[in-house]
């Protein structure tokens, strides 16, 4: 680590760095959930269809996992706060260009290439900037903080683009992003730095392989919703009879071991590594990665699951779907920055472990509260826990991945570790929502199907139309569409209760998957250490 004199050097200074650092980690994370509810307004406003708008969402998820581990790297060769100033510069040039954007063309420019590399800059550096500036005994709380933001950012994006989008405009939102990067880029001069030492070559070969196994794979895990996860969906793409979603993340699979292989040759050879391959047999910091996988998968399982059922299955609006989701944030932040504080030598292991247990409890509370004549209170418990959970996590694991190797690492473990969350969010969405339209497509069927009030060829139409996956559709969306299409009173009741119980059904069945692998994340619990970090030498090799 860097001497004494690199970290933060006044309570004042730490508290400016803090929160220049939670300002960036808040800010990458809030283009994740600001624009979901705004999708419909910004394509008519761009002059392209929801698609379109989508597509722009998936573009900036793999552009980030793409680079990701190039950009830790980065950090190594330009300097840690250099990497995070230039990064901000380039996402600031990026919401700048989405505010503008007349067009489709240039919104992917602004939001999912230009956003994506900054993000993939300004990531990996923060983590590396935490432990060049703070001691190792108050990391935990910085990365507590740090994270907390990036979840509250999640948490309150929705409200943030409710707001903007009904009573100003979706571009303020990016305006506003704009005049944040210029805030984080005054405040960035307290950051200290740590010392580069000797400027390694970038292995390009490592970065090519790296960022082309992990676009191929986030790519066919977002596409799997659409195409199938095996079985192939109707006029969906397949090969060998098996949907490209299988084919896509077997070839990203392949890819990362080939980095993989090919970074331990670099080694061999003695030249310089994109990712030190022995870092991957660190006992600690692959407990640590797990577990910032499994929070990561739950915890965007949870953000899909949640606004669906006060959205569309209550008929919130966006402002009202996201103060339901704001006991979330109080938890989450009261976790991560207390759990620190009042109990600095708690085992990290026995946090995680309660953390996990919350997260489990949370969803398996909301699961058996969901009911068809249920309201919006029913979540407040379960967030309530969840967030408990969450920050609990946060409060510990970024310390724990960065502690298990010497501090010159810290930006490649930035770029590793956020390349994993990106991972555990992108499988977490896709899989709560493959479950839960699989599940409401069999609930909605075998509803029509034992109803004898509906016709034998509505039920014929109804099964080949839906074999594709029913849409989450609300009561009203329904309603209108069997009134276009002159459905008698009756069928249309039928119809609507059906749709009612298989929304509930599909909801609960993406619920028990999180909760089932929140369970599967205790098996790993194992590797997270007993003993807070004390010193500042690097921790051995586990």
């Amino acid at each position: 680590m860097a001497p004494d004199a690199g970290t933060a050097e006044s309570s004042k200074s730490a508290r400016l760095v803090l929160l220049t650092l939670a300002a960036g980690q808040f800010l990458m994370a809030l283009d994740s959930s600001v624009m979901n509810v705004s999708i419909a307004t910004v394509a008519e406003d761009v002059g392209t269809t929801v698609t379109g708008v989508q597509g722009a969402i998936t573009a900036y998820t793999l552009v980030m996992a793409m680079f990701m581990i190039p950009g830790g790297k980065a950090g190594a060769l330009i300097g840690r706060k250099r990497a995070f100033m230039i990064g901000c510069v380039i996402y600031g040039c990026g919401s700048l260009t989405t505010a503008l954007a007349p067009n489709l063309s240039v919104l992917l420019l602004g939001w999912s290439f230009l956003e994506g590399i900054g993000a993939a800059l300004i990531l990996p550096a923060i983590v590396a900037l935490v432990a060049s500036n703070f001691a190792t005994e108050r990391r935990p709380a910085a990365y507590g903080l740090v994270a907390a933001a990036g979840a509250v950012a999640i948490a309150v994006g929705p409200l943030i683009g409710g707001v903007a989008t009904t009573y100003f405009s979706w571009r303020w939102v990016f305006a506003g992003e704009v005049v944040m990067v210029l805030g984080i880029l005054v405040l960035g001069r307290h950051i200290a730095d740590a010392p580069i030492g000797e400027r390694p070559r970038i292995d390009l070969v490592g970065a090519t392989l790296s960022a082309l196994g992990l676009g191929i794979f986030v790519y066919g895990v977002l596409r799997s919703d659409e195409w199938g996860w095996f079985q192939p969906k109707p006029d969906a793409p397949s090969w060998l009879g098996v949907s490209l979603t299988v084919w896509l993340m077997l070839a990203g699979l392949l890819l990362v071991w080939l980095f993989l292989r090919w970074e331990a040759r670099l080694v061999v050879r003695h030249r310089e590594p994109l990712v030190d391959p022995d870092m991957l047999r660190n006992k600690q910091l692959t407990g640590g990665l797990t577990m910032f996988f499994f929070q990561y998968l739950v915890q965007m399982g949870v953000f899909f699951v949640v606004p669906l059922y006060l959205s569309v299955a209550l008929g919130l609006s966006a402002l009202k779907t996201g103060a339901r989701i704001l006991p979330l944030s109080l938890t989450l932040l009261a976790a991560a920055v207390l759990i620190p504080r009042f109990f600095p030598d708690v085992s990290p292991r026995r946090v995680v472990r309660l953390g996990i247990l919350a997260l489990l409890a949370g969803a398996v509370v909301l699961m058996a509260a969901l009911d068809a004549d249920a309201g919006a209170e029913i979540v407040t418990v379960p967030l309530l826990l969840i967030g408990l959970g969450m920050g609990a996590l946060a409060s510990q694991l970024g310390s724990v991945t960065v502690s298990a190797v010497p501090e010159a690492q810290s930006a490649e473990v930035g770029g590793v570790q956020n390349a994993v969350t990106n991972l555990g969010a992108s499988i977490g969405t896709a899989l709560a929502g493959s479950i839960m339209i699989a599940t409401l497509t069999t609930s909605f069927l075998t509803s029509v199907e034992q109803n004898p009030a509906i016709p034998a060829a509505v039920k014929s139409q109804a099964t080949v139309e839906l074999q594709s996956g029913a849409p989450f559709l609300s009561d009203a969306q329904l309603k209108s569409a069997l009134d276009e299409a002159g459905t008698s009173t009756e069928v249309a009741q039928a119809a609507l209760d059906a749709n009612t119980d298989a929304r509930i059904d599909g909801l609960r069945a993406a619920l028990a998957v999180l909760a089932l692998t929140a369970l599967l994340a205790l098996f790993f619990t194992h590797r997270i250490p007993t003993t807070q970090p004390r010193s500042t030498e690097p921790r051995g090799r586990g």
